[in-house]
């Protein structure tokens, strides 16, 4: 998993099969399928995420629910229309799968979450703190992938740096690392009913400002 593509988007997970697999598309006569991983948190809560594999990668592999899998891959962003309106949906997309034995787990569980990314700033950072008071800046970034398309993925930066990403500007170079979380929030719709829904998004630990002809600057923080 060496190609530039990768190199710009690369996710690893460890974690337990939730549910079972369903048909998501075809294309060229490959089918792709569906379904949910529980990753645990260092802090004992879990995420879950959903998967997007390909049937050639699933030959001689069973995937029972309650298995642990370790898989890599990509984040990426697809546009669904549901509902009379275009949809963001993210899926973990998987370019390798692996079976752990149990002495492996165990060690693999200290790193669960893994994430990379290298991209663009495409949408004004929101800066903002919590009702406990502590700081976050929203951030979307345009990750390339080939044949001319892009991944857009929501990335939260927390603390210092929250504060340090809210003056960077639409099209700054940024390289991100972090987790891949799920967070439950509250729609509202036109007759007044709750939803709950699932966002997903990277959770950055540590993030650095690409130096260009327009941005002198280059900070690292960890």
């Amino acid at each position: 998993m060496n190609d530039k593509q990768v190199q710009a988007n690369y996710i690893r997970v460890v974690g337990i099969i939730n549910s079972e697999m369903e048909f998501s598309h075809e294309v060229f006569g490959e089918k792709f399928y569906e379904f949910y991983l529980d990753v645990p948190r260092l802090s004992e809560t879990t995420d879950l995420l959903p998967v997007i594999i390909s049937e050639r990668l699933l030959n001689g592999i069973s995937m029972e629910i309650g298995k642990y899998i370790l898989v890599e891959g990509q984040f990426r962003s697809y546009n669904r229309y549901e509902d009379s309106a275009n949809k963001l949906l993210l899926r973990i997309f998987v370019r390798d799968i692996q079976v752990p034995d149990d002495e492996k787990v165990e060690e693999l569980r200290k790193r669960p979450n893994e994430v990379f990314l290298n991209g663009f700033l495409c949408k004004e950072a929101n800066y903002r703190t919590t009702p406990f008071g502590r700081e976050i800046t929203d951030m979307l970034i345009a990750v390339n992938r080939s044949y001319n398309k892009s991944d857009y993925i929501p990335c939260i930066a927390w603390g210092r740096n929250a504060r340090y990403c809210e003056n960077l500007e639409v099209g700054d170079h940024v390289k991100v690392w972090g987790r891949i979380q799920s967070r439950k929030y509250q729609k509202k719709h036109s007759n007044d009913e709750c939803l709950t829904k699932t966002a997903y998004e990277i959770s950055i630990t540590k993030l650095e400002h690409i130096k260009t002809e327009n941005n002198r600057k280059k900070v690292t923080n960890e």
